[in-house]
């Protein structure tokens, strides 16, 4: 078989609806932010943004790190984090401050209207306007290979939004009860919980996934009912102040957590051992040869070989050209899936094909 190694096809430009949407939720999100420090105060706000940063590094690399065989675009990626941060937190004080409002007007006391708002309408808001950036992110199928991808993007959402939440939760304690105040509401929001609105909203990603693979659309409210429940298990059990309920809470969502992680590692697996068959179909171009194919199919052989091409000066031509494969092989997992037109298939396979000519330079064929 012979491929036309032409030059890459022009990068597409990024949405402007995208481009849009990061910069709204943006600005929103700095409007909270300077609202937060008018009314805490340089000394509250100063302490409680830290203290809300503090566990950011390590998250991001939680949910980034689900991602390395075929990393999401950071343009994506940053969508998903504004939105949450700006869009979701807006809108969520706001509607929820509504119903809290109307549950007054029937007679009930703020405790009770408060009470209201925590447990059952912030759950089912807040939810619903995370999962609004799955949903937009959604009308770009080509973005969402899988399970993985719903995850991700659906855990940028939900730190986005945890992490100007917590700002606002460790100014309110710092306003009580001063630095002790702020440091009690940290170990349980920043240290005991830091996945806890993330791990909510990826069960609405895993259904925005498999509605984009499958065109099943009812995992999509599936998904949204998933989150809301443990939305709602936890809030319910902060509410209720009860060791018993907030143990099954905790438990339950560290449970999701888990199939979270083995969803990836088990899909991860399976795109690296679906290699070992796509691949071989490219081996008179030059470009693979069996002890490549051989480097790309474990994900242990991956990794050595990152290792060995580090040492010897070619450690981002390697990552590169394993990235190009990794994309070639899902390139034709979505042919296979989507019956694409055979000319935009043949132009996105050889530009792949040139980057991993222009990445094989360790050991040229």
């Amino acid at each position: 078989m012979t491929v036309d190694l032409r030059p890459p096809a022009p990068v597409a430009r990024p949405s402007k609806a995208l481009i849009i949407g990061l910069g709204v939720s943006s600005a929103l999100a700095a409007l909270v932010l300077t609202i937060m420090l008018l009314s805490g105060g340089p000394a509250g706000f100063g302490l409680s943004f830290a203290l809300a940063l503090v566990p950011l590094p390590v998250l991001l690399a939680a949910i980034l790190g689900l991602d390395r065989l075929e990393p999401e675009p950071r343009l994506h990626l940053a969508f998903a984090f504004a939105w949450g941060a700006g869009v979701a937190i807006v809108f969520g004080i706001v509607l929820t401050l509504a119903g809290q409002a109307v549950v007054s007007g029937f007679g009930y006391g703020d405790k009770v209207a408060e009470d209201v708002g925590t447990v059952l309408l912030a759950p089912v808001i807040e939810e619903g306007l995370k999962g609004c950036a799955l949903l937009l992110l959604l009308r770009r199928r080509r973005e969402i290979d899988g399970l993985t991808d719903g995850i991700i993007y659906a855990g940028m959402t939900g730190l986005g939004f945890a992490v100007i939440e917590n700002v606002g939760y460790y100014l309110g304690s710092f306003g009580e009860g001063g630095l002790v105040g702020a440091m009690e509401t940290f170990v349980l929001r920043g240290l005991i919980s830091p996945l806890g609105h993330p791990v909510y909203t990826s069960l609405i990603g895993i259904g925005a996934a498999y509605a984009a693979l499958h065109r099943r659309y009812w995992a999509i409210p599936l998904g949204y009912l998933g989150a809301v429940f443990l939305h709602f298990l936890w809030n319910g059990s902060a509410t209720s102040a009860s060791l018993g309920l907030f143990a099954l809470a905790y438990v339950v969502i560290m449970a999701v957590i888990v199939v979270l992680v083995l969803v990836t590692v088990r899909e991860r697996r399976a795109l690296v051992a679906r290699m070992a068959t796509v691949l071989p179909a490219y081996a008179q171009t030059g470009l693979i040869t069996p002890q490549d194919i051989t480097m790309l199919s474990t994900l242990r052989a991956r990794r050595h070989a990152r290792r060995w091409s580090r040492k010897s000066g070619y450690g981002s031509a390697m990552a590169d050209y394993q990235q190009a494969a990794t994309e070639l092989t899902m390139l034709h997992l979505r042919g296979e899936r989507e019956r694409m037109d055979l000319t935009e298939f043949a132009g996105q396979r050889d530009a792949l094909l040139t980057h991993m000519a222009a990445a094989r330079r360790w050991n040229p064929a």
